[in-house]
């Protein structure tokens, strides 16, 4: 990873060639601010960056929409985009959809390109699939200039998500959120450890995805978060505690089938740079849950 000073006392060529793709196919972002460092810190380079795009003739912001790829798309599917656009549209599952799921995706395209012009353009780190579709259509209802700056507001989203993962310095962006848990057990008065937990996603009204899945330590929590280092995708999620082993083993003679088994927590994220903590405080008999820090 480059280091904020290091950049600023390289050479223009070696300073484009590190950030020359923060913004698609637009390295001439890169070019005009090489020339105004030293910068301080990360978020006063992409202040630097989004100010050249925001100076930039209409001509080149246009261009600078217009080539980005499509969602779902065609080049998308063989791998003719970009690196980090491969990246990106993985991370939100759309290397993996249906041949309905990406008939649909080439009708919202077109019908998209047909009113504006220019691809659809998201921040789909930010997106579970479900936010992304609702996106996509709420936003084809929009008027021309109304799109054209949202669009490029979210061209800006994704540049300071790139920025912040290739450069190290001070002033670090805000980029990253994280989804944790503990759980207590309020029958013993202690952490609750070994209960398997898992996260899984809303991708659809009936359908979930499983994001990750994790054993709670002695403290009653997981080791690491079960999203971190990366936005929170806005979406519905369920976090799936089997708590039942937990009182088998801790509370020997209790009924079966237990009174609680497996408890799910269902909840949305509306903030991707936020962290949600979401805690599991239970006996055999009841349980409740809050959002924490």
């Amino acid at each position: 990873m480059p280091i904020l000073d290091d950049l600023n006392r390289a050479s223009p060529a070696a300073f484009v060639d590190a950030l020359g793709a923060v913004f698609e196919h637009a390295p001439w972002v890169a070019e005009a601010a090489a020339g105004q460092r030293p910068f301080p810190t990360v978020t006063a380079l992409l202040a630097a960056m989004r100010a050249a795009v925001e100076a930039a003739p209409e001509a080149a912001r246009l261009g600078l929409l217009t080539g980005h790829p499509e969602l779902a798309g065609r080049a998308a599917r063989d791998g003719r985009i970009a690196p980090d656009s491969i990246a990106e549209q993985a991370s939100a599952g759309l290397d993996r959809l249906s041949e309905a799921e990406y008939a649909r995706f080439a009708a919202l395209n077109a019908a998209y390109v047909a009113r504006f012009g220019f691809p659809f353009i998201l921040c789909i780190r930010r997106h579970g699939r479900a936010s992304l579709l609702r996106a996509f259509a709420a936003r084809l209802a929009s008027d021309a200039e109304t799109e054209r700056a949202t669009a490029l507001a979210e061209v800006f989203r994704i540049a300071a998500i790139r920025l912040g993962a290739l450069v190290e310095g001070p002033g670090a962006l805000r980029t990253t959120g994280r989804i944790s848990t503990h759980i207590l057990d309020t029958a013993a008065g202690r952490p609750a450890s070994g209960v398997a937990v898992e996260l899984h996603e809303w991708v659809s009204d009936t359908e979930t995805a499983l994001i990750a899945r994790a054993v709670t330590n002695a403290d009653g929590r997981t080791d690491a978060p079960f999203i971190a280092d990366r936005p929170v995708p806005i979406a519905a999620y369920e976090l799936r505690f089997h708590i039942g082993d937990h009182f088998r083993a801790t509370q020997p003679g209790l009924p079966e089938p237990p009174f609680l088994d497996i408890v799910t927590l269902r909840f949305g994220v509306a903030e991707p740079e936020g962290h949600y903590h979401v805690p599991l405080v239970a006996s055999p008999w009841s349980y409740q849950t809050y959002r924490g820090s």
